[in-house]
């Protein structure tokens, strides 16, 4: 199947207006469709490029460093597969490396990669921790992300605040109890 265009973009945006009772033809609306379609470029800017590849360039000098690396509070704006409403939140990643890290920024663009996509908190969850885990074969990962879904927020249920988490470990991250432990900790800033 053959991408539409910006084109095609811009005109199911002015159907919708046309759709929801107004007119795109309004001075107000006129450039709506055009910043419709280029707000949705970057905010679905992860279907553009493979986010596991940000973890490709890897550090082995690490001064024996053999603790936990852990990220905490990255931003995280997706969108709900389901209604096509933000998800807004935040991401913790950590990992215990086994002989080689990667730059931090490059844990916020795996996360930023795979939410700038229709998405699942719980989908978006687990790709970020097999990404890091297939790629640094560290010997454990943790993902948290704490999001607000406004598919609940807005609609529906209207149930505004409500804070949806999921979390995926793995390796020794989720079955040593000490780590495991010390990995929810530090997310928590504990």
């Amino acid at each position: 199947m053959a991408k539409p265009t910006e084109a095609d973009a811009e005109a199911a945006v002015r159907v919708l207006i046309e759709w929801a009772g107004d007119d795109p033809d309004r001075e107000g609306l006129l450039d709506t469709p055009r910043r419709v379609a280029r707000s949705y470029r970057e905010l679905f800017s992860g279907y553009v490029a493979d986010p596991r590849a940000y973890l490709e360039r890897t550090f082995e000098e690490v001064g024996g460093y053999d603790e936990l690396v852990v990220l905490r509070d990255i931003r995280v704006v997706s969108f709900c597969e389901h209604h096509m409403l933000p998800v807004l939140g935040r991401a913790h990643v950590g990992y215990l490396p086994t002989n080689k890290v990667v730059g931090i920024s490059k844990l916020a663009r795996v996360v930023h990669g795979f939410a700038r996509r229709l998405q699942i908190q719980e989908k978006l969850t687990a790709e970020i921790a097999d990404a890091i885990q297939d790629i640094l074969e560290p010997q454990g990962v943790g993902v948290v992300i704490e999001a607000e879904h406004s598919c609940m927020s807005l609609r529906g249920v209207n149930t505004i605040g409500a804070t949806l988490i999921t979390s995926r470990l793995l390796g020794v991250i989720r079955d040593d109890p000490r780590t495991r432990e010390e990995f929810l900790r530090l997310t928590r800033g504990t």
